[in-house]
């Protein structure tokens, strides 16, 4: 069975995931803890810390020296503080928050300690002030911004439809790398003589209603990196097949559950360069003195199936260069 297969295979318990021997053991002198957090549980963060925990095992680590749990803040920015409180309690070798939320409300309580805090799937650590310097961030903090190149998905889109005017975004306004996100859409956009509505959902439970908001007025619907528009990504890909509007996204992991296609990041590998990044802390190195790196590797996922149910066909220009096609 290989590695990734053994990660999913886990059975998570309470929150908490336990990493089980795969490696010829090596003897370390104490066991190190890796705590990992995550703003909610979709596809894409649950492959980033999926992708760490494989790096930790292909360096030797196994449960006779790790000690790897997770907790997941349901969507919910207070939960999100108050597991950070309880991680800087605990004291762990490392942190890794994954998404902007819950990087936040991690960086916020380890003020003044000595712990090392990694954040991942950070669009914009300097606008959420995680960091005030990529370059040297200093502190204990340091990590990995996947920003995505939003020219890159509008010509998609365009692709599929040269006629396109008008495309709609749901997105909850609290989270700011959504709206960082947007704002350099609107930017690229606006050269593309591309409009762009926008549809607020600050809940999970909104979402259904603030993609219905967008019917009629819109040519294509995007769902941007926004952790609240993910988790409830089937109320919008269901507003896409009953209201004929093609659902994009700017993460792969969105495909295989309905949008038509995707130029993105696989969040798996996200994961393991994540997971280079909590080795050199463990092997010594501190985490202020490790630049912040950018997400490496983009590919382009579509769905045939699920664009024929939103009355669009995908372009042969796009499916001969697809990575995958999701069937």
């Amino acid at each position: 069975m290989s590695i990734r297969n053994i990660i999913k295979s886990k059975l998570i318990t309470g929150g908490v995931l336990v990493a089980s021997l795969l490696f010829p053991q090596i003897v370390f002198s104490k066991i190190v803890h890796v705590a990992t957090t995550a703003i909610v549980e979709h596809p894409a963060l649950d492959a980033v810390r999926d992708g760490i925990l494989e790096v930790l095992l292909e360096n030797g680590y196994d449960d006779s020296n790790l000690k790897f749990t997770y907790e997941s803040a349901q969507g919910q920015p207070a939960i999100a503080a108050q597991i950070a409180r309880k991680l800087m309690g605990e004291q762990p070798d490392v942190i890794v928050a994954i998404a902007t939320p819950s990087a936040q409300a991690m960086v916020s309580a380890s003020q003044g300690s000595n712990i090392p805090v990694v954040f991942s799937a950070v669009t914009d650590p300097l606008g959420a002030k995680l960091v005030s310097n990529l370059e040297k961030p200093g502190a204990n903090v340091t990590g990995l911004s996947d920003m995505v190149n939003v020219r890159q998905h509008l010509l998609l889109m365009r692709e599929f439809n040269p006629k396109l005017k008008t495309i709609g975004i749901p997105y909850n306004p609290g989270e700011s790398n959504s709206v960082v996100i947007i704002e350099a859409l609107k930017v690229v956009a606006k050269y593309m003589h591309i409009k762009v509505i926008e549809s607020a959902a600050p809940k999970s439970s909104d979402v259904m209603l603030a993609t219905k908001q967008l019917v009629g007025k819109v040519d294509a619907i995007y769902c941007p990196t926004d952790n609240t528009i993910i988790s409830a990504l089937e109320s919008v890909i269901k507003v896409g097949v009953d209201a004929q509007i093609p659902v994009f996204a700017a993460d792969t992991a969105s495909v295989k559950r309905g949008v038509i296609a995707a130029v993105g990041y696989d969040y798996f590998d996200l994961g393991r360069q994540t997971g280079l990044i909590v080795i050199q802390i463990l092997n010594g190195a501190k985490a202020g003195d490790i630049p912040v790196k950018m997400a490496e590797g983009t590919s382009l996922f579509v769905n045939p199936t699920m664009a024929a149910k939103m009355g669009v066909t995908i372009p042969e220009s796009v499916m001969a260069r697809a990575t995958e096609i999701i069937e």
